[in-house]
């Protein structure tokens, strides 16, 4: 490997600095288009300012989805990281809590993933956590970035120290730890169908549903960084929803491409979001005296129809930003036990504070089972949302995607949409910290008000943040 960092460090010398703008940490990692915006060139740097960063003292764990650019990556990560005088433990394909999950177990300094998440498989990115095991601290991103764009310490050659290991068994590890989460809970009989999405969820998704019993169908289930979220996994359901209804499957779960977020389906083919799954798994924690004041930390995005059910049961729903990492602040800082988003990344103090879709989904499915009930009765008895509407405006300037509020017409516009809607329902936008997006969501108890808010607003946005 020290040969490997040495060519790899004449081709790209570190300290070089790269452009002004590029680089950047958003909201889930640093992410963007292969060959634009990642590069080896970019992870080579970045592992070996990671390296530099990141306290001293144990490994550093890498780990990949399914993206055909994700072996590239973690070889030019890994040579910064080497570089740096630091030992690179590779998971190889894995699921994004595996990661964390294995900095916890060894004491390592840190870890890296290399995954665009539930973007397309053109796409990559890479998020970095600390030696707790959570997502980096801001602090420690702006170090990085600060040497990543030339204002960091100056750099005298590199250190040959630093080796790289091969460690696909930490993935048995991860697993077990999935099964003992659910205590002697098990899936005996229960059919069950899961959307793997080509992606991280593939390495050990079906085998642990197996283990526990379960009657498991699979879609989409090799890893294919070619196919990666095209048209399955969390973020299309339609073919999920499809196969529990053909197969008569007691409910369905799907992943994200690094499987760190699930959304489910009931046997009536109807979608289980992270609101419904927080609701369902929080009156089961608050059944056995194991939430905190009844608390449950959401974001922005959890629907209005959840917070009142919530609140009526005697909950508190406490909202953050969008974004796992805001979640698991609020979480640490309220003691809280459960939290997450609508999306689907739900996290648990109990079980490590990691999103884990697969975690999740176990929960799920064996909380259901054991009560002997099924989860379309649950959701026959479950909150009735508001009517919610998310429209995607693509805005490549990203400053006048992030400063929108500059614009006074689509300010304006928002403050009409709220005043009439008269604290039955409410607007927010927000642009994506992952992709070139404005979001514009509208909800409201009454669907026309969505329908005509939404279309309004985000035909404002289009119109003058993409004039010329």
């Amino acid at each position: 490997m020290a040969d490997r960092a040495a060519h790899a460090l004449e081709t790209f010398p570190l300290g070089t600095p790269l452009p002004e703008g590029t680089a950047r940490f958003g909201t889930d990692g640093i992410r963007g288009r292969v060959g634009p915006v990642i590069t080896p060139a970019l992870a080579l740097q970045l592992g070996y300012w990671c390296g530099r960063v990141l306290p001293a003292g144990g490994p550093i764990v890498l780990g990949m989805d399914s993206r055909s650019s994700g072996p590239m990556l973690v070889a030019a990560l890994s040579a910064g990281l080497t570089a740096a005088g630091r030992d690179v433990f590779d998971l190889g394909l894995c699921p994004t809590p595996a990661v964390p999950g294995a900095i916890r177990q060894l004491g390592a300094s840190g870890g890296l993933m290399v995954s665009a998440s539930h973007n397309p498989p053109h796409d990559n990115g890479i998020k970095v956590f600390g030696a707790c095991g959570a997502k980096l601290a801001k602090e420690q991103q702006a170090q990085i970035e600060a040497g990543l764009h030339g204002d960091g310490a100056v750099l005298e050659g590199f250190s040959a120290n630093g080796r790289y290991q091969a460690r696909h068994d930490l993935l048995h590890d991860y697993t077990q730890r999935l099964l003992a989460s659910v205590g002697a809970h098990r899936l005996d009989g229960c059919r069950i169908v899961l959307d793997l999405c080509w992606g991280s969820a593939t390495s050990c998704g079906e085998q642990v549903f197996q283990d526990l019993g379960a009657e498991v169908s699979v879609l989409h289930g090799s890893p294919d960084g070619t196919r990666i979220n095209q048209g399955c996994g969390s973020t299309h359901l339609e073919a999920l929803q499809s196969a529990v209804i053909a197969k008569d499957a007691a409910m369905g779960f799907a992943f994200d491409g690094d499987a760190d977020r699930m959304l489910a389906v009931d046997g009536k083919g109807r979608i289980v979001d992270g609101d419904q799954i927080l609701y369902l798994w929080g009156q089961a924690l608050m059944a056995e005296g194991a939430l905190p004041a009844n608390r449950i930390v959401a974001t922005v995005m959890s629907n209005l129809g959840f917070e009142r059910a919530w609140q009526d049961r005697g909950g508190v729903l406490e909202r953050t930003a969008v974004g796992d990492q805001y979640v698991h602040a609020s979480m640490e800082a309220l003691g809280a036990a459960l939290g997450g988003e609508q999306s689907g990344h739900i996290l648990s103090a109990r079980h490590g504070m990691s999103g884990d879709g697969l975690l999740t989904a176990l929960q799920v499915a064996t909380l259901i089972h054991s009560q002997g009930g099924s989860l379309a009765e649950w959701m026959d008895q479950s909150f009735q949302p508001y009517p919610q509407k998310l429209v995607n405006v693509t805005v490549p300037d990203r400053a006048k995607r992030t400063g929108w509020e500059d614009c006074e017409p689509l300010r304006a516009a928002v403050q009409a949409a709220e005043a009439a809607m008269a604290g039955r329902g409410r607007v927010l936008v927000r642009a994506s910290g992952t992709e070139p997006l404005l979001r514009v969501m509208v909800e409201a108890a009454e669907q026309a008000d969505v329908e005509h808010w939404s279309s309004h607003l985000a035909q404002l946005a289009d119109q003058h943040l993409n004039a010329a």
